[in-house]
């Protein structure tokens, strides 16, 4: 399997084989890390990370990955860059291009790293946009198969607002993959018509099933996985906070959505979560709207079922792997 030079943008431009390459390549640098096997094999080389948007998890699994591959980081904060404010993507994309080997952008419209990606004769790598999340994907499917032994066939649902990047790109990696994929969420929530439907034919063609649904007891029914988000992401005004909760407090996940999926299933979710009052915002909220939890009660987040840390770890392998086959 040849990815070099390709970019990494949204899991609709990669065949189920070339999503499965990656995952098996993960597995792999995973472990040689935990062996302490070196594999710096791209000394040498220079990246640069573009973050409009901050993140713990993305940054450092992009700067340790790197590091443990040989190369040299740059880091941009939103402070640190002048893409499209004083200068143009296009431009942006060709002066970094000159100097970097590959570059990672995360922040707002999709379009503006398909830009980057259009312009900067480099492998680009979405750390996050508001449409898709795929290097997030990656992480999800190694977590999923090292606990299940398998992806096709396995029953994931999705609690919560579908119609941004942790929701689409599920869609996309199930429909790709041979998941059935259910989206378990007030209808005013659930995904973008077009991409359900693009979606529902590439899981025709491999196996799965895309479901939508407003049914808490029906769609966690023998769930394999549930999974869940933050239901206001970075940038949204506050007031989005009111009706978010009104409508999606009927779907957080709670001890008895995890009994009705089966003592079998497991949780994940991203990060960060507002599982408890530990959070500036989670706190804020809480006491705004007279609750103790949101997405997810702690119970479910700290219980036997959760694999939240691995699938956070995970973040760093699998994006080793991207970095790797593009670059290699």
């Amino acid at each position: 399997m040849n990815l070099h030079g390709r970019h990494f943008l949204k899991l609709l431009d990669y065949t189920p084989e070339e999503i499965l390459y990656l995952v098996d390549l993960a597995a792999e640098l995973k472990e040689k890390k935990k062996k302490g096997i070196a594999h710096d094999e791209l000394r040498g080389k220079n990246i640069v990370l573009i973050f409009e948007k901050t993140s713990t998890r993305t940054r450092c699994s992009f700067e340790v990955a790197a590091h443990d591959l040989g190369m040299q980081v740059t880091y941009l904060d939103p402070s640190g860059s002048q893409i499209g404010k004083k200068e143009s993507i296009a431009d942006t994309a060709r002066v970094l291009g000159r100097m970097y080997d590959g570059i990672e952008y995360r922040g707002y419209g999709q379009q503006i790293v398909e830009d980057l990606a259009k312009y900067a004769g480099v492998p680009v790598w979405n750390g996050l946009t508001n449409e898709y999340h795929p290097t997030q994907m990656l992480a999800d499917l190694l977590t999923i198969r090292e606990h299940k032994g398998k992806l096709a066939g396995i029953k994931l649902v999705y609690m919560g607002d579908a119609r941004y990047n942790t929701g689409n790109s599920l869609m996309v990696t199930c429909s790709k993959l041979g998941m059935d994929f259910t989206v378990c969420t007030h209808r005013d929530y659930f995904p973008n018509p077009e991409l359900v439907s693009t979606c529902e034919k590439i899981a025709a063609e491999n196996g799965g099933k895309i479901t939508l649904s407003e049914s808490v007891e029906e769609s966690t029914k023998d769930a394999d996985i549930i999974y869940t988000d933050i239901w206001v992401s970075m940038g949204e005004p506050e007031e989005a906070w009111k009706e978010r909760i009104d409508k999606l407090l009927p779907y957080q996940v709670n001890q008895k959505v995890m009994e009705n999926a089966g003592n079998d299933a497991l949780f994940m979710h991203c990060l960060p979560s507002y599982h408890d009052q530990n959070t500036e915002i989670g706190r804020e909220v809480c006491e705004k709207f007279g609750l103790t939890e949101l997405e997810v009660t702690n119970e479910v987040f700290e219980g036997p079922q959760s694999i939240v840390f691995d699938e956070a770890e995970n973040r760093m392998h699998t994006i080793k792997a991207v970095m790797y086959a593009t670059l290699k």
